[in-house]
């Protein structure tokens, strides 16, 4: 009998991969994987002796599972029983492929997640062998997420570093991470003769190089923009500016404006223009042409001589600062102010401060995906434990800050099949260029932090909580207690926040004391925030009552189709304080520095 022939979309022939000049190619195979072993060997060498920083710690994920190991042997019958039922779905598994292979039809034994995109493409379900490895993955992975998921006897911050970590490990070992079973792999290789994965190879030397030994994973063509060019190009003046900051006012598109002009606090550990990326989806020019006269603070990327600048310094030469030099700008004395994310947590701290002195210059207030109680901070808390922190403070003590690289991997790894496989998978196994995206090229334009506030925000707000507490944080010799906040404020928190989880951001409808709105976009942390009208996606939640937690909340609430930017538009023009000719940047009390986006923005990590 004739040996059947290898599937040729699964195994191709090993000669796909000999070019004319097999000699050469090897040659350059070879180069690459010497220059990114010595990278790799300097970065380690740097991490144990103490001259690097990371935030794995491998010791503390070792220590959780060292209890969940405990747990399982206390408890045998319990995983014996995952046990079963993941063999019998295997052997389902090997029933469904004998029978496809006989011509039937046969449904599938287990179905990927939904939006689970690794497996989108039909050739994971038309191969056979390709179906096979996904579905006998997809059990694999079902068996060892329950194992994890509900453990007794073992402490929360342990058991969610076990979960977190397991989840890690077997979306690495997904079969579409790796050439030899990736379907569309396997098609390029066919295609190419194997130069996909020599681009592959340069395209991971080069983010190696770009990381200075460290990974580095392009996201984008970050060629394709430039700040002040095709990103953060809203028209406006640089009118004021300190050591941490410099205030855009921006040029009005209406003849005239509401009186009260209102001031965006953007984070502080990304650049401000994801609220301004391009005319199409920029929030910042979008209120401007509803009328308002808009200030922006820019944050600086501070080196090592900012170092020992302090939260309270954030909110002195922050928010405060700029306020003070919209009221000269202007002659207004009542502005609004917007925060979004950390810059809504500083927000928050310098209304509780203002409250505390009387200080009543704002008039309404809008948060966007800001937490006011981190008691739950999602799984952001797998890395905020007293030993990273204590490694950190050792870090930075030599350095003055923290890289931006450092929260930006940090984030990536909440998302990881999103912000890291799938880019493995494009860049290092297809050998493509990534694509020209806007919102990713923000995102890899990160901001350093300095010493004393990092550890400052993360000791007193992610470790004790101290903004939902009363009195804990004192700012400027002020004691901090939001409950005097009277301010109307609208609050913005997304459905999918894993940075922010919504039900997070919910306290300050019971906390604070003036009157407040609370909405639920759709979407997530960036994609729920930047939603303009015109894309007509996500839809929103409302609810006029408040209710003592976030699920009786979202039990009544209505949903709306749209974007929550016309809503927080009505909101906001109700609060406008009447209108007045439009203001020119510049023409004012305050002159121009320099236009927008200034300088401030445009200094890179590599700087």
């Amino acid at each position: 009998m004739a040996a059947k022939k290898k599937d040729a979309s699964l195994f191709p022939d090993p000669s796909a991969f000999i070019t004319d000049d097999p000699a050469k190619k090897f040659a350059r195979v070879m180069d690459y994987s010497h220059r990114m072993v010595t990278d790799f060997w300097a970065r380690q060498t740097k991490q144990m002796t103490g001259m690097d920083f990371q935030f794995f710690d491998p010791y503390a994920a070792g220590r959780a599972f060292m209890e969940l190991g405990a747990q399982m042997m206390a408890n045998p019958s319990k995983y014996e029983s995952m046990m079963s039922e993941a063999v019998m779905q295997h052997y389902s598994l090997m029933q469904t492929m004998l029978e496809r292979m006989a011509g039937k039809q046969v449904s599938p034994v287990i179905m990927p997640e939904p939006g689970d995109r690794r497996f989108k493409d039909d050739s994971w379900s038309q191969n056979l062998m390709a179906d096979f490895i996904k579905q006998s993955y997809l059990i694999t992975s079902k068996f060892m997420n329950n194992m994890v998921h509900d453990l007794n006897g073992i402490d929360k911050e342990s058991h969610a570093k076990v979960k977190f970590y397991t989840r890690q490990y077997i979306n690495a070992l997904s079969p579409s991470n790796f050439a030899t079973t990736n379907p569309l792999v396997l098609k390029k290789v066919q295609e190419t003769g194997g130069e996909n994965l020599l681009c592959g190879m340069e395209n991971l030397l080069r983010d190696l190089e770009r990381g200075q030994g460290k990974l580095k994973i392009s996201l984008t063509d970050e060629s394709a923009f430039e700040v002040g060019k095709n990103v953060a190009t809203t028209k406006g003046k640089v009118i004021y500016q300190n050591d941490l900051m410099q205030l855009i006012q921006y040029a009005p598109t209406t003849k005239k404006v509401h009186r009260r002009p209102i001031l965006f606090v953007p984070p502080w550990i990304n650049k401000y223009y994801v609220l301004d990326l391009q005319e199409k989806n920029s929030l910042i020019k979008w209120t401007v042409d509803q009328g308002f006269t808009v200030f922006v603070v820019s944050w600086v990327n501070p080196r090592k001589d900012l170092a020992n600048k302090s939260f309270e310094n954030y909110m002195m030469e922050g928010p405060l600062a700029a306020i003070d030099a919209i009221n000269e700008a202007t002659g207004e004395k009542e502005v609004n102010l917007l925060g979004f994310c950390i810059g809504g947590i500083l927000s928050v701290a310098t209304l509780a401060y203002m409250a505390a002195k009387k200080d009543k210059r704002v008039k309404a207030a809008t948060f966007l995906t800001t937490m006011i109680d981190l008691t739950d901070i999602g799984e952001s808390s797998v890395f905020i434990d007293d030993a990273l922190l204590k490694s950190m403070e050792k870090y930075m003590a030599k350095k003055g800050y923290l890289e931006g690289h450092h929260m930006a991997n940090m984030f990536s790894m909440l998302r990881e099949n999103d912000l890291i496989w799938s880019f493995v998978v494009n860049n290092y196994l297809l050998g493509n260029e990534p694509l020209p995206f806007d919102l990713l090229y923000w995102n890899s334009d990160a901001t350093r932090l300095p010493a004393s506030m990092l550890i400052y925000y993360l000791r007193n707000f992610y470790k004790k909580n101290g903004l939902m507490k009363k009195n804990v944080l004192e700012l400027n010799g002020v004691p901090i207690d939001i409950e005097k906040i009277k301010t109307s404020s609208y609050f913005l928190s997304t459905k999918e926040d894993h940075i922010a989880p919504w039900r997070s951001c919910y306290p300050a409808v019971k906390k604070f004391k003036g009157p407040i709105r609370f909405v639920l976009g759709g979407s997530g942390h960036i994609g729920g925030v930047v939603n303009p009208p015109k894309a007509k996606k996500y839809g929103y939640w409302t609810n006029q009552k408040k209710y003592d937690t976030p699920e009786e909340w979202f039990e009544t609430a209505k949903h709306k189709d749209g974007s929550w930017w016309e809503d927080w538009g009505k909101w906001l023009k109700r609060r406008g304080g009447g209108q007045v000719p439009a203001r020119i940047p510049g023409k004012g009390p305050l002159k121009a520095i320099e236009n927008a986006p200034g300088s401030y923005v445009k200094i890179r990590i590599s700087d």
